[in-house]
């Protein structure tokens, strides 16, 4: 369930503003939603892992809290985030 090197290289590389940006509040956000992408289609197999869902719960969770940093912070960043991941809001 966990990204490989190469999923998360190139979520990171899709969303990073700059040649050093790995830890910026949207590359968070982009690296839970692949993982909550991932751990959705476990659970759909899997529908008695309470571990996983749990785990997933939170990483939803962590999401939600830095969606709304970001869009306290900065609008603009926050839409076009939001229009790139394709997330409801």
């Amino acid at each position: 369930m966990a990204l490989t090197k190469e999923e998360k290289t190139q979520v990171i590389e899709k969303i990073r503003k700059d040649e050093k940006d790995t830890g910026s509040a949207e590359v968070q956000i982009a690296i839970l939603t692949e993982k909550i992408k991932k751990l959705t289609l476990h659970l759909t197999n899997n529908k008695h892992d309470y571990s996983s869902k749990r785990g997933m719960d939170i990483m939803i969770a962590k999401r939600a809290n830095l969606l709304r940093y970001l869009k306290a912070c900065d609008v603009e960043r926050y839409q076009a985030l939001i229009a790139k991941l394709g997330l409801k809001k």
